[in-house]
């Protein structure tokens, strides 16, 4: 049975093999874009100042939970996540699946000093330069997407740009993929791509297998302090939330809550 990330895959290759543009000229553009802020950087200094990074994401729906907040405006939620002192944003830009846009990033990154991660679903070099063209500061690899090879090559064409890359992994051997790619900013999705459940149990035991020089971001299923919390004591330095933001009604207050890890 296909999953989720297979019917959305397998739209973003259809329109990848259409691609037109001249890939050099893309390249050259985007090394000539302005210096991105430091992604990774931000969230190592959250760290070490002893608090827990919050990824603070823009997204209108999702697949497997329908609409969540359509209607949103980009630069006054980004302006509410800086307030509740969000490390970084994350932006959704699919559109088809997840109502998102090109627009969206540009927007809430103007509105905000903080560094903004394209959450997309990367299946091709046009896809790198594409987020840095954006105004991106960092891009998402999913490794359950990609061949170990096409990996190594797109996380190499995001560092020669500048980018940070986010590697997303689930288990041991993606894990081994992504330090293939010499990832130093890894995220655990705790939700599962088959039923789509949320297991906490697999982002405690991912965290001890992450070696220590990499920044580590546990994504999905963070519904507040407490789950922040267990996270930051399994040794994450960072968590990426969504839904339980786009959904709240202060989500300055609810990022408090998760920095401070309490319920």
């Amino acid at each position: 049975m296909a999953t989720y990330l297979d019917r959305i895959l397998a739209r973003h290759r259809e329109v990848a093999a259409l691609e037109t543009r001249p890939l050099d000229a893309l390249i050259d553009a985007a090394r000539s874009r302005p210096a991105v802020r430091g992604f990774s950087s931000a969230l190592r200094a959250e760290a070490d100042r002893g608090g827990l990074g919050v990824i603070s994401e823009i997204k209108r729906r999702s697949p497997s939970k329908g609409d969540l907040n359509v209607g949103l405006d980009p630069v006054a939620l980004a302006r509410a996540y800086e307030a509740g002192g969000a490390s970084c944003l994350s932006v959704l830009t699919d559109v088809e699946f997840f109502g998102g846009s090109t627009d969206d990033l540009v927007a809430a990154r103007g509105a905000v000093e903080l560094p903004v991660l394209r959450k997309d679903f990367t299946v091709c070099e046009h896809d790198v330069v594409d987020a840095r063209l954006m105004g991106a500061d960092c891009v998402l690899l999913i490794a359950a997407a990609l061949e170990p090879a096409v990996l190594i090559g797109l996380h190499r064409l995001a560092d020669e740009l500048g980018l940070d890359v986010l590697v997303e992994i689930h288990d041991e051997r993606e894990l081994d993929h992504a330090l293939a790619a010499d990832a130093t900013l890894i995220g655990v999705n705790q939700r599962d791509l088959v039923t789509f459940q949320v297991d906490h149990d697999r982002a405690v035991r991912m965290a001890s297998l992450i070696p220590d020089h990499a920044v580590k971001v546990a994504e999905s299923g963070v519904r507040g302090g407490a789950d922040a919390s267990a996270l930051r004591r399994a040794g994450y330095h960072a968590v990426l939330v969504g839904e339980t933001l786009v959904t709240a009604g202060d989500p300055a207050a609810m990022i408090r809550e998760l920095k401070a890890g309490r319920s």
